[in-house]
């Protein structure tokens, strides 16, 4: 039978001519050389170019070049003789030195050592060590016109063939100046050669200009076989890595494939691109690119999955080549081995087989295998490797029923086996793209898929959905469905096929949707009601109960071979054939499983046997399916316990977790949520603790705590939370406490209008404190900031508000309860200093003259009540302010006093207040004293001198005030009349 695979282009890059192509070991990039005389790095996964070098200045041909992706290097060779070393990475040039006297046409590089080959036209093949600053090692000359290519034997790495237009092909030895022998039979010259890679066949292939390739056992030095079939010229050869193919390309514009065993022609390719002039595949890939005059083409052949299969016992039986070999993961014994590590297998050779296998399965009891490929099957036994049955075949698959089997046969029949004897043969309605085992026996098409019953082949669902691949539980109830994109999980109800007659897409009721995966599942298997599956990202992941959680992320793509549950153990093969294994706890899946079913007695027997250390898996299951009082039971991690608490409104758990484990961000979670059940002392406690000073101010000033809002103060001013500090103490009437904390924050001028608004009798300490520190940056505008004490004539209302402050002390002492806002007048209502008058005002003024008083005898005087002017003294002395001393100063205060700077002018940031909690102390607006209306001749005075005191009020006759001080001093040689305003050199 021919060889039947698919084959899918991957990448189509127009370009100038392709001379030279290779491909990244582990980056998705495929090296371009232009006869242009450019490199070009293709990824060709995006399918962009995701670098580009400028080889030759004078656009030069590249014929040749290569990755060496263990120094991060592209090396290439062109018609200036020379060889030109980059890094891939930094694009940076690493070397180039002149390598031949003639057109470069060949680089091979070396597996392991050092080394390159270089061929040339100069009919010499040159031996290059980078390691030695790309010192020439050795020079093989013999050959008598150019050498086109050389490559490295892969099986003995010291030895090399060379390929060249004196119709020869040679095999050289490193450290030998003679080739080892030389073989003979092209009719003219060759063009390019290639080793075979397998372990059966000591063969090398070679392409000439006489139109075919040929086939030479290097052992026999004999010619074994000759291609026969292009019309041009043979440019490139080379045998696959993997696949049983012999790849062939030629100026005729075509590739063509051949039986690797056979030399049978099997496909023939012509993608309309003109001349092939190289091709290039990477060993373990199953990718085939392609150079030509317009452009570079990239072939995908086969399937990547490899042929492998493993059954319940562990037994693991894969295809190499043709090669059937057979490995055991119960022979490792319990040796430890970390999850994603390359298990050490025994590996048993079971023999080759008569087709090359591209599918491997073996039946659900184990007990067989069935080899699928190149349109047949074999079924062979699993034990002895004996043949059982075979046929044609597009496809196999096996039945949930050991004993069943179908095969597909060309696109309109399916036929079905039970005991290896056909019992059903039909031709489903809409053909067979594909069919698919397990419960129920799937078949694809172009309507979607449909579902038949094994033993009569009668319609059990048709669903309108293309699927890539059909997996179904043990059980028989559960199947996943794969599409390109997405998964879909649907449960099957068998009752619900039973007694009643089908629809034309058969039972509706028979399958359920219970859950969807937003990924492309690439293999998978249940375990129980747990769906396992690899992605197209590289992640193994599992699905249960619509929750999805990764087990690992892979660091290459991998396939499922199937779970051992006696081991815990999920087993995965990639294609090179290594297995490896990752731990996935049966209880944990059975418990998921019981769950899932609601079957939680079950699930109760079966926790104790689970790990600690996947408890909290658990219970975030527990917790996906609304289940969270037990999972809060089953969880071990301290964290997700506190956040199940909380969703629980269980305090008294999540209390004593954040106490055991205390953060920041936990209290502040208990506490917002004890708000919101108006638990408003657990509140507070957590407040503290999360150290949440803004949600304990909101909490006191709501609560109208005057004790929680004094502590808070303290604990926010010893935290350095100065606003909040400021705003308690401000909602306290703690004005003293306020002032104090500006000040020890140096905000000056905030305190000092603070104290002018509040506590007039504090302006004086705290302008000298402002003065002090505005002299470091301004000592002008220092000296210009006016002193109450000094200057009492800018300070007209200074004695009423300082009456007013003690008026109001008593007032500020008490808290006024939150409950009586409404009874207490608002600040912006009230005039302080006019109530101060009107209380000043309604005392009763002295009646009784002096001579009468002195008319009372001393008896009467006794009996004399207390006369209204003692009362109004009392009264008085209530508003008696202290006398401060000036400080005595050795340098005069000057005539004139400096300006001082109005207080609008000062640019402050007040800090910011809360919403007060109780009634704060009224804002002391001292009234404005009326200027006299100023003349022509002190208007620009006026203007000049005028100045705004730290209350707010103005002095709008300045000459007045220097009168004033003049007359004092007694300077009776000065006329006041002589002076010229308008001379500003007076104040200096």
């Amino acid at each position: 039978m021919p060889l039947r695979f698919d084959i899918k282009r991957k990448l189509s890059a127009r370009s100038d001519r392709v001379k030279a192509l290779d491909v990244h070991e582990s980056e998705p990039w495929l090296l371009v050389a232009l006869y242009s005389g450019h490199l070009n790095i293709w990824n060709y996964e995006t399918q962009t170019i995701v670098k580009t070098i400028e080889a030759t200045s004078n656009d030069l041909p590249i014929r040749t070049a290569r990755f060496i992706e263990r120094k991060s290097w592209v090396v290439c060779g062109s018609d200036d003789m020379v060889i030109r070393v980059y890094n891939y990475n930094t694009m940076d040039k690493v070397h180039s030195f002149e390598a031949h006297a003639d057109y470069i046409r060949c680089i091979s590089v070396h597996p392991t050592q050092p080394f390159i080959l270089t061929s040339s036209d100069d009919m010499m093949i040159k031996l290059w060590d980078w390691n030695k600053n790309w010192a020439c090692t050795q020079t093989f000359e013999g050959h008598t016109h150019y050498v086109m290519q050389v490559v490295f034997n892969p099986k003995d790495t010291n030895t090399f063939a060379s390929a060249s237009l004196d119709k020869t092909i040679r095999v050289w030895q490193l450290g030998s100046t003679q080739p080892n022998f030389t073989l003979v039979g092209h009719e003219k010259g060759v063009n390019c050669l290639d080793y075979y890679r397998g372990a059966d066949k000591p063969y090398l292939i070679s392409g000439a200009d006489d139109f075919v390739a040929k086939i030479w056992d290097y052992q026999n030095k004999s010619c074994v076989q000759t291609l026969v079939g292009h019309t041009q010229n043979v440019t490139s050869v080379c045998f696959h890595a993997d696949m049983p193919i012999i790849i062939t390309g030629s100026e005729d514009g075509t590739i063509r494939l051949w039986h690797v065993n056979t030399y049978r022609l099997e496909f023939t390719l012509n993608y309309g691109f003109e001349r092939v002039w190289c091709v290039a595949q990477l060993p373990g890939s199953n990718t085939l690119s392609i150079g030509y005059d317009e452009g570079a083409i990239m072939i995908k052949l086969g399937r990547e999955q490899p042929a492998i299969t493993m059954d319940n016992s562990g037994k693991i039986i894969w295809a190499k080549h043709s090669e059937i070999q057979q490995a055991n993961v119960k022979a490792l014994g319990d040796s430890p081995v970390k999850d994603g590590e390359v298990l050490p297998l025994a590996v048993k050779d079971l023999g080759s087989c008569e087709i090359f296998p591209q599918t491997l399965a073996h039946n659900p009891n184990g007990r067989f295998v069935v080899v699928c490929g190149d349109g047949e099957y074999i079924i062979y036994t699993a034990l002895a490797w004996r043949n059982k049955s075979f046929g044609t075949a597009e496809e196999f698959v096996w039945s949930a029923d050991s004993s069943m089997y179908s095969i597909r046969e060309g696109n309109s029949r399916v036929k079905i086996f039970k005991n290896f004897k056909e019992v059903q043969d039909f031709k489903p309605d809409y053909g067979v793209d594909g069919i698919y085992g397990g419960q129920l026996l799937g078949v694809k098409s172009g309507s979607g898929l449909t579902f038949y019953n094994w033993e009569t082949t009668s319609l059990i669902r048709r669903i309108e959905v293309a699927p890539q691949q059909v997996y179904w539980s043990d059980n028989g109830e559960l199947v996943c469905i794969a599409t390109e994109d997405e998964a879909f999980m649907l449960r099957y109800n068998a009752d619900a096929v039973e007694g009643t007659p089908p629809d034309e897409d058969g039972f509706e009721e028979a399958f359920d949707v219970v859950g969807e995966v937003a990924d492309k599942v690439m293999t998978g298997v249940w375990v129980g009601d747990c769906f396992i599956y690899t992605n197209s990202e590289n992640r193994l992941n599992y699905h249960v109960g619509g929750e999805i959680v990764t087990i690992s992320h892979l660091d290459r793509t991998q396939y499922i071979l199937g779970y051992i549950a006696k081991d815990s153990k999920l087993y995965l093969g990639d294609k090179d054939l290594n297995v490896t294994s990752f731990a996935l706890k049966t209880a944990v899946l059975e418990y998921q499983t019981a769950v899932m079913r609601q079957d939680f007695e079950t699930a109760d027997q079966i926790l104790p046997s689970i790990d600690e250390e996947h408890r909290t898996r658990v219970a975030q299951f527990l917790e996906k399916q609304g289940f969270k009082e037990q999972a809060m039971a089953v969880s071990v991690d301290p964290a997700h316990k506190f956040e199940l608490a909380l969703q629980l409104n269980d305090f008294a758990t999540a209390y004593g977790l954040a106490v055991e484990h205390s953060s920041e961000q936990r209290w502040k979670q208990l506490s917002d949520l004890a708000l919101r059940s108006s638990d408003f002392n657990l509140a507070k406690k957590c407040m503290y603790n999360a150290k949440d000073y803004s949600g304990l101010l909101l909490l006191a000033s709501s609560l109208g705590d005057s004790e929680s809002m004094e502590q808070l103060a303290e604990q926010a001013h010893s935290a350095g939370k100065e606003n909040i500090a400021f705003t308690a103490y401000m909602m306290l009437n703690n004005i003293p406490k306020c002032l104090q904390l500006l000040i020890e924050t140096e905000r000056y001028p905030e305190a000092a209008i603070m104290a002018k608004t509040y506590m007039p009798s504090e302006v004086s300490k705290i302008l000298k404190l402002w003065q002090a520190d505005l002299s470091k940056t301004n000592a002008k505008a220092a000296e210009a900031l006016a002193d109450p004490l000094q200057y009492d004539n800018l300070f007209p209302e200074l004695q009423l508000a300082l009456k007013a402050e003690k008026l109001l002390e008593k007032e500020r002492s008490t808290l006024v309860p939150a409950g009586s806002y409404s009874e207490v007048t608002p600040n912006w209502e009230r005039d302080v200093l006019a109530e101060t008058e009107e209380l000043l005002a309604s005392l009763p003024e002295v009646t009784a003259s002096p001579k009468e008083d002195e008319m009372l005898t001393a008896e009467e005087k006794e009996e004399q009540p207390v006369s209204l002017p003692d009362a109004k003294e009392e009264v008085e002395d209530l508003f008696k302010t202290p006398e401060v001393a000036p400080e005595v100063e050795t340098d005069p205060e000057p005539l004139v006093p400096q300006d001082p700077i109005p207080p609008a002018s000062i640019e402050t940031n007040p800090p910011e207040e809360a919403p007060p909690v109780v009634a704060t102390p009224p804002v002391q607006e001292a009234a404005p004293v009326e200027a006299a209306p100023a003349t022509e001749e002190t208007s620009e005075v006026g203007e000049q001198s005028e100045k705004r005191d730290l209350f707010g009020n103005s002095s709008t006759d300045f000459l007045d005030d220097m009168d004033k001080e003049i007359s004092e001093l007694n300077l009776d040689d000065i006329n006041v009349d002589d002076i010229d305003l308008d001379d500003e050199s007076m104040f200096d």
